[in-house]
């Protein structure tokens, strides 16, 4: 089976570096499937989930606040300025950073802008889904 190299690293550090049958993430305009021999590319990500699904079967689950995938012949990388294995979300953080930015939108008087609380909510919702996607491979 053919592999491509996939690097996923932060601001923070690495977090990802191995090889890949395939990698989905999601992009600016929708959920984003590379495989190896995929065509060069650079898009945006948005705030979500990326999965690399290794050699074997194994599936390495990744939360990102967004940032850049860059697809060449022999890597796929992703520039991310937050990136988190999925398993080590969360989940009462991001559950109370859901309320606090879905309070500061709906009171409009906190300190935080309208759309600083959009973009922290958009992020902990992400992070749910991320978490939710984890749930339901473990489950298979």
């Amino acid at each position: 089976m053919t592999t491509i190299r996939v690097d996923i690293v932060s601001a923070e550090a690495e977090i990802f570096s191995g090889e890949a049958t395939m990698v989905v993430a999601t992009g600016e305009v929708g959920e984003l499937g590379i495989t190896p021999r995929h065509a060069p590319l650079i898009t945006r990500l948005k705030p979500g989930h990326v999965d690399v699904l290794q050699e074997g079967g194994e599936r390495a689950q990744f939360y990102v606040s967004g940032g850049i995938l860059e697809v060449q012949p022999q890597v796929i990388t992703v520039l991310a300025d937050t990136a988190t294995r999925a398993a080590d979300l969360d989940e009462e953080a991001a559950q109370k950073a859901k309320k606090e930015a879905e309070d500061a939108i709906a009171n409009r008087t906190e300190e935080m802008d309208v759309s600083e609380a959009q973009r922290r909510l958009a992020q902990a919702q992400a992070q749910l889904q991320a978490l939710e996607r984890l749930r339901k491979n473990l489950k298979h």
